[in-house]
């Protein structure tokens, strides 16, 4: 499974958070048909851009619970004050990337950012 997390400031366009998307997979040689779902913060239910990026690539956007976020704050690779403040997570991306993508799950590398947009992906081997 293949997951792409996305953190945003409220607000945000598609076209950012495809920027971020497409910068990440670009990162580490992937394209958008290889990516499972996108995920995010429960946070950002009301954000219609994600709602718009998830239709526009048909994918599920999966809004993490709390208990599998919080699961992540030892395995986050980024850290940023100004994400801890707002959102109790040092990379709302990373967090939300290995959250739903599931306990065994890794980042193939830190988040991306681009603009108001951020991107991390997480990969997990599927489950027999």
């Amino acid at each position: 499974m293949m997951v792409a997390g996305i953190g945003c400031r409220k607000g945000v366009s598609s076209a950012e958070i495809l920027a971020a998307l497409d910068a990440a997979l670009s990162a580490h040689g992937l394209a958008r048909t290889q990516i499972d779902a996108l995920a995010s913060l429960p946070q950002k239910r009301g954000e219609p851009a994600l709602a718009d990026v998830a239709s526009l690539l048909q994918r599920p956007l999966i809004l993490a619970d709390e208990t599998a976020l919080e699961a992540t704050k030892k395995t986050i690779l980024t850290r940023s004050k100004a994400s801890l403040a707002a959102t109790g997570h040092g990379s709302v991306a990373e967090a939300a990337a290995l959250a739903v993508a599931g306990p065994a799950a890794r980042l193939l590398g830190p988040r991306i950012a681009a603009g108001p947009a951020t991107c991390a992906i997480a990969y997990a081997e599927a489950q027999p």
